[in-house]
């Protein structure tokens, strides 16, 4: 996977904590820089982790779907893409998480990561080094989260949401090319 790749795909998957901490930074009003910090550092920790377990299971599974594994990765990323795509047109304004406990955080976190799970999951059929995707994924939704709930009050929830489109559509485009990457190799 390119560098290029990986920076799309670590960006797409932070772009759902960065929706989410966008809408808590809006409910609490005036987040202090140390509770967006640890808002980034527990959505960046849940979301580095997630796909690698996606990936081991994927990799378990590996060898008796070989030959499909590009359509797997296609219909995975394209799946989480559309399922980006629905969230970000059709979810109710008043969605985003208000309370500010670690459990709220944490569960906010793990229900933001699943996608990047199935991502994992299809990077199991790629030939990918999962630790530096992880990596970058953790660290991009460190600064999106982070970000996100420090300006939360000011560009507010439509502003999320369109990031959440432009993510969905970029994991779908993802998905298309390698499977037509692996078609034309084929």
């Amino acid at each position: 996977m390119s560098p290029f790749a990986i920076l799309v795909l670590a960006f797409s998957m932070s772009v759902d904590a960065f929706a989410v901490s966008v809408g808590r930074g809006a409910a609490i009003g005036r987040p202090r820089v140390g509770e967006a910090l640890r808002t980034g550092a527990v959505f960046g920790l849940v979301e580095a982790a997630t796909p690698v377990i996606g990936w081991a299971a994927g990799l378990a599974a590996s060898r008796y779907i070989e030959a499909v594994d590009h359509w797997i990765a296609f219909g995975l990323l394209g799946a989480v893409g559309l399922h980006m795509l629905y969230a970000a047109i059709w979810k109710r304004q008043d969605e985003a998480p208000k309370g500010r406990s670690i459990a709220v955080l944490l569960a906010t976190a793990l229900g933001t990561s699943l996608d990047a799970m199935a991502v994992g999951v299809s990077l199991a059929f790629l030939d990918v080094n999962i630790v530096v995707i992880a990596i970058a994924i953790g660290l991009a939704t460190f600064v999106m989260s982070s970000g996100g709930m420090l300006v939360g009050r000011l560009i507010g929830d439509q502003f999320g949401r369109a990031a959440e489109l432009v993510a969905g559509a970029a994991l779908i485009i993802l998905g298309g090319a390698i499977l037509v990457e692996h078609l034309a190799a084929g």
